[in-house]
């Protein structure tokens, strides 16, 4: 019987997921099939929850605005979910257990902060304090960074994740672009530069000539703040590979095989998002 896995979120259009898991899938010879699962009311939720937990779907992935949401509906939190509380994996246990996982964070330490030299003595910014920000948080704090700042529009979610990470430091929004130059790490932790949606209001003209910038948005590869700093020579990564290795994470858990990252893989996505 074929297995079904997906993903949710809300726009999910853009998700590469279903290409990357089922290349892994035809590639491991794995009956399975993955693809986007249309949840727009929070109340469905619940209901694929009741459908893993029924063995109907095999496992899913969760993407904004859902990581958060989704943890009330889940049995148990393990590993990073449970000190972030935001879940970007589900599955069934031997025993029958709704488990919410984070693979997050181990995609952006795999992606991008295992390279960067004296990590603890950079000074870094997360711009958003949504979904993925916890994840951000945890992983810098893994990589062993010492002074991370963090910015949102709406300052009661910056204090939500104070309240968890007791040493993080908050910026107000209207200060930003000011405060840019300040920091050797700006995430952007945010949906700004989603293809089809709005990138930021100004531009990072104001930054640091050896910053190193990280967008978590992968589609596009290149957004508009991406290509401005590219042009200035600023060390800048995209998305994408934190999206590859968290979701090799993802299948490892659901399917006990740990699936290469090949040359085939990349130009297959890559090319979809040309």
């Amino acid at each position: 019987m074929t297995k079904k896995f997906g993903i949710i979120g809300n726009p999910i259009k853009h998700s590469l997921s279903p290409l990357l898991h089922n290349y892994w899938f035809e590639k491991y010879s794995i009956d399975a099939n993955y693809s986007i699962i249309n949840v727009k009311e929070e109340n469905g939720l619940q209901e694929i929850i009741n459908k893993i937990r029924n063995k109907e779907i095999s496992g899913i992935n969760i993407t904004l605005p859902y990581k958060q949401k989704i943890v009330s509906c889940v049995d148990n939190l393990v590993n990073d979910a449970e000190v972030t509380s935001s879940v970007n994996t589900v599955y069934l246990d031997k025993e029958d257990t709704v488990i919410g996982e984070n693979t997050d964070v181990f995609g952006l330490q795999a992606a991008y902060l295992k390279e960067i030299d004296n990590a603890s003595k950079k000074k870094t910014l997360i711009i958003g304090a949504g979904g993925v920000s916890p994840s951000v948080i945890l992983s810098l704090q893994k990589s062993g960074v010492q002074e991370i700042s963090i910015t949102n529009r709406t300052n009661e979610k910056c204090i939500f994740l104070k309240n968890k990470f007791k040493k993080l430091n908050i910026i107000e929004w209207e200060k930003l672009k000011e405060q840019l130059k300040n920091f050797d790490i700006i995430i952007n932790a945010t949906s700004l530069g989603l293809k089809g949606g709005n990138d930021f209001e100004f531009n990072f003209e104001q930054v640091k000539t050896n910053l190193i910038y990280i967008d978590t948005i992968y589609n596009p590869m290149e957004t508009k703040t991406f290509k401005f700093l590219k042009k200035m020579d600023i060390k800048v990564f995209n998305g994408l590979d934190m999206f590859i290795y968290q979701g090799q994470k993802a299948f490892y858990l659901w399917n006990k095989v740990n699936p290469e990252i090949d040359e085939k893989l990349l130009e297959l996505l890559v090319s979809n998002l040309k």
